[in-house]
């Protein structure tokens, strides 16, 4: 089965209708479920994406998007183990240069542990770590 990473940047994009991207997010998802992809991502995206839902768009709107994601076939989370976060704090501690959150650093380490190339996200960290982001405008 075809995969891609679902940072929580596209998470948000695709489930809220005022964000700038959600036209675009909307389109992307479709085509990727149409090529049969299945979206790899981790319960520290989703930590990230249920407190944004929470603040931009209400409760109801991240216990929603909760309750489908638990449910879906086209999702595997990946739980952040503690290998997982002792090479995401290396890689943390290591690019001193960059504003890599730590969230991004395990999902960096999940990308390379799955041999995922591609974020569904326009976070432009997931570039400047050689990841290519699909939401671009």
């Amino acid at each position: 089965m075809k995969q891609i990473f679902m940072d929580a940047n596209g998470w948000s994009s695709l489930n809220s209708r005022n964000d700038q991207l959600h036209e675009l997010a909307v389109k992307t998802n479709k085509k990727l479920l149409k090529d049969g992809y299945r979206y790899v991502t981790t319960n520290f995206v989703l930590d990230e994406t249920y407190t944004g839902l929470l603040t931009k768009v209400g409760h109801f709107a991240a216990i929603d998007f909760g309750e489908r994601i638990r449910k879906s076939q086209k999702v595997l989370i990946v739980h952040v183990s503690a290998d997982i976060e002792e090479e995401a704090w290396r890689q943390f501690s290591l690019y001193s240069d960059k504003e890599f959150s730590f969230t991004d650093c395990t999902s960096f380490v999940v990308m390379k542990q799955f041999c995922l190339l591609d974020a569904f996200t326009n976070d432009h960290h997931f570039e400047q770590i050689g990841f290519n982001a699909l939401l671009k405008k």
